[in-house]
């Protein structure tokens, strides 16, 4: 697998899971869609065709804007990839969503996530990383200078 296909399984994954939580049909319903902001990956051992895998979905934590997952590749419980990804939600009307405004919704339409949770801390990496590569919001310039 080239480390695209990779990148493409893991939209797949997280898919699944806000399928299976039942909360696609909701954030559909209103509108609401998930965007990745930022992601990075570490690749340990390549995946050979035909190789089987199970990829691992987990949110690990959120700040006001934005969830921050973990997905791993594993083959017989041995990581061979895994990658943080920065998730935000966005309304088709326009705007950005908070995380809380995205987890009151709930698969239910009425708080189904049992929110509040207690929110997990991020790793100071994570937090880091998030901030380090942040580009400027749509609207602001972004030039482009070397």
């Amino acid at each position: 697998m080239n480390n695209g296909k990779f990148l493409s399984i893991q939209d797949l994954g997280r898919l699944d899971l806000m399928h299976r939580s039942g909360a696609w049909k909701v954030y559909k319903k209103l509108g609401w869609y998930p965007v990745v902001v930022a992601t990075t990956i570490t690749y340990r051992k390549s995946l050979e065709l035909w190789k089987k895998f199970d990829l691992e979905t987990k949110i690990i934590g959120w700040d006001d804007l934005a969830f921050y997952l973990e997905q791993r590749f594993v083959v017989d419980g041995e990581m061979y990839a895994k990658s943080v990804i920065r998730i935000r939600f966005l309304k088709k009307t326009r705007g950005i969503l908070t995380t809380e405004q995205v987890a009151q919704a709930g698969p239910d339409g009425n708080g189904g996530f049992g929110w509040p949770w207690p929110r997990p801390e991020l790793p100071v990496w994570v937090t880091e990383w998030a901030e380090t590569t942040a580009m400027p919001k749509g609207k602001e310039p972004a030039p482009s200078e070397w």
